[in-house]
């Protein structure tokens, strides 16, 4: 795929008639109007997206972009590049975090090496690789336009393998040590907000490694002349192969008509740069959880998405969206019964 490629494709939105109808059947269950709040709102979206008024849920899985981070370099992580294989290889096992509570509500975890910097070929994880991780962003640019590019089109070819296996419902997740500092990178450089307001701990950084951490983002922007550019030379410059694949499955969940469930703050700011690469993808980004990253709240408000679940989750992996796979299953039971008043011989009530 090419630039201008991805800059002109068209996403067909999704079905309105589909949303009406689920909300219709909402109406008429056997419960008070919109007594199951923002979750009637979503089975409608779901239902729209996939143009189908059962809203499938049968089959989900977790997208894992796994990539490494040249900026590690500049120590502002408290582990080292080599975990990133490691957990990686946890999730090919399907021994990670991830797949443990995935494989509890029988969904699958497709772990992706997009950009893991090492030569070994991980079992169980699909490999992909762009390169062995992106480079130093305070050296050089972290990714080539090229780079940049295939490591979207992974995400959308990933998503179209999935909708042709018959997936309902994707999500995505990651693997990447060092991808809270590209993330936040990306995040101030594409709102204009202070370095310093929307960069957090990550794994574990103490007071003095958050302090590096700002000002290695800060030189960083600085460097590649961020300051109003466009999502596609901040992504390039200062992002990560994961960010970029992440931004592919939203992408491909626009394209082909599948939603997309958000896990962290890595995941929404992947989700923001998707929507202003290729408007209208937004319409198919279902939340989850609002994480205890400083940059989730204002990317979750740029993006105009309200979070279901607040619980200062900092995981990743996808784990807190496959928490939302499982609040929507449980939900699933009650939309699925239809159960109507007429059933139980109570008078409905009527929407004012």
């Amino acid at each position: 795929m090419t630039k201008t490629e991805l800059e002109t494709l068209k996403i067909t939105p999704p079905d309105p008639a589909v949303y009406a109808k689920v909300k219709q059947n909402w109406d008429a269950l056997a419960k008070p109007l919109d007594s199951m709040g923002e979750f009637e709102s979503l089975f409608a979206r779901i239902g729209a997206i996939t143009s189908d008024e059962t809203v499938p849920l049968q089959k989900k899985a977790v997208i894992a972009m796994c990539a490494d981070n040249g900026i590690v370099e500049e120590n502002i992580s408290q582990s080292g590049q080599e975990v990133t294989a490691r957990v990686a290889e946890a999730m090919g096992k399907g021994t990670s975090s991830v797949c443990r509570m995935a494989k509890r509500i029988g969904a699958d975890v497709i772990p992706v090496d997009v950009g893991i910097a090492t030569e070994e070929t991980i079992e169980g994880v699909l490999a992909k690789k762009v390169r062995r991780g992106t480079r130093n962003f305070l050296k050089e640019a972290a990714m080539t336009e090229e780079e940049t590019l295939a490591a979207i089109s992974i995400g959308i070819e990933v998503v179209k393998s999935c909708k042709e296996a018959g997936y309902n419902l994707l999500a995505t997740g990651e693997m990447g040590i060092g991808n809270t500092t590209t993330t936040s990178a990306v995040a101030a450089a594409m709102s204009g907000c202070p370095v310093e307001h929307i960069t957090g701990k990550g794994a574990g950084l103490s007071d003095e490694g958050l302090l590096h951490k700002i000002e290695v983002i800060r030189q960083g922007i600085a460097k590649h002349k961020l300051e109003g550019a466009d999502t596609f030379t901040i992504l390039s410059s200062v992002g990560g192969l994961d960010i970029a694949g992440l931004c592919g499955v939203y992408i491909g969940g626009a394209l082909y008509h599948l939603p997309v469930v958000m896990d962290g703050v890595i995941s929404i700011v992947a989700a923001l740069a998707a929507e202003r690469l290729v408007p209208g993808t937004k319409e198919f980004v279902i939340p989850s959880h609002q994480s205890r990253e400083p940059a989730a709240e204002l990317m979750l408000k740029e993006l105009g998405v309200k979070p279901l679940i607040h619980a200062g989750l900092a995981l990743g992996e996808g784990t807190g969206a496959v928490l939302m796979f499982g609040m929507l299953d449980i939900v699933h039971g009650l939309y699925e019964n239809k159960t109507t008043f007429q059933d139980i011989e109570v008078e409905p009530y009527t929407r004012f």
